[in-house]
């Protein structure tokens, strides 16, 4: 289970040494939003940058050799640039949403981008159904990126919500794989407990099938 950039290195580091059919990704899908009319799985897009070799290294997160134009021309118009959209990542996201339009599941957007950047290891978000992160500050609640990027984190953090996990069932990969008699570990990578981890917990009978 993983989300983020310390999440994505560990699961880079046992698809090196694993054969793809010994390992299942389950991505945090808490931070996803949508963006200018583009649905954004930032955990999803990092963990699968990060095993296809073009993550940007140096920041953990987008693509090595990112150039802004999009971002220049959006700021032209006036368009918000908190959150940065990178000519290459854009494109995964109008796949991502092309997908989706089409009828897929975020499951299978999500093996299919994959497949393009050539990864045979098997990624997969935690649910095909909304949940999000929701900050309370004291300043009102707030969607995770909102909090993360655009606030960076300044206002105070009263509590966290993860709207829709009640409702939500896990990915169909993910919940095979928690019911699976020969499953040999699961591995809760490092990646931040409350805000990548917890979102995944927080699916009904999770955390129930990990302590059984």
């Amino acid at each position: 289970m993983a989300g983020g950039v310390g999440g994505a290195k560990l699961a880079n580091g046992f698809a090196k040494i694993l054969d793809p059919d010994q390992l299942l990704v389950v991505v945090n899908t808490g931070d996803d939003f949508e963006h200018f009319g583009f649905p954004i799985s930032p955990d999803l897009d990092t963990v699968t940058y990060t095993l296809a070799g073009v993550n940007d290294a140096e920041v953990g997160w987008g693509l090595a050799g990112e150039t802004w134009e999009f971002m220049k021309g959006l700021e032209r118009l006036g368009g918000e640039g908190w959150f940065r959209l990178g000519d290459q990542d854009l494109a995964t996201h109008v796949m991502r949403a092309r997908f989706l339009g089409e009828g897929q599941t975020l499951s299978g957007a999500t093996a299919k981008i994959a497949r393009q950047f050539g990864i045979l290891h098997r990624i997969v978000p935690m649910s095909d159904q909304r949940v999000r992160t929701v900050v309370e500050t004291e300043t009102g609640k707030m969607p995770f990126q909102i909090y993360f990027v655009r606030e960076r984190c300044v206002p105070v953090t009263k509590h966290i919500d993860y709207e829709g996990a009640n409702e939500a069932v896990p990915s169909e990969a993910f919940a095979a794989a928690l019911e699976c008699d020969n499953l040999s570990s699961i591995i809760i990578c490092p990646s931040n407990q409350l805000l990548r981890v917890a979102p995944i917990l927080a699916l009904p009978e999770v955390r129930e099938r990990l302590i059984s």
